[in-house]
């Protein structure tokens, strides 16, 4: 059985070229980013919907954001990858 091709978004966001150390730098940078957008329109939604455990999936969703956000200031990632 074949599998199916991943989504268009998805074959463009994996085109590093792993031997230009900007493009991977690049690419990082570009992943980290959106899985911390992603985490920060979850805390939006978790904000408007009276879960039983929002605020603990809120506050661990904000420590995640800060290691992210952490990860890219530790490694000179901030400005989008490149140097």
């Amino acid at each position: 059985m074949d599998k199916p091709a991943p989504p268009s978004h998805q074959q463009a966001s994996r085109e590093v070229k792993l031997d230009h150390h900007d493009s991977v730098r690049h690419h990082v940078h570009q992943q980290v980013r959106s899985e911390v957008e992603r985490l920060e329109r979850r805390i939006e939604t978790l904000r408007l919907v009276k879960a039983p455990h929002a605020a603990i999936m809120i506050s661990t969703y904000e420590r995640m954001i800060d290691r992210k956000k952490g990860f890219l200031q530790n490694w000179d990632l901030r400005d989008g990858g490149a140097r």
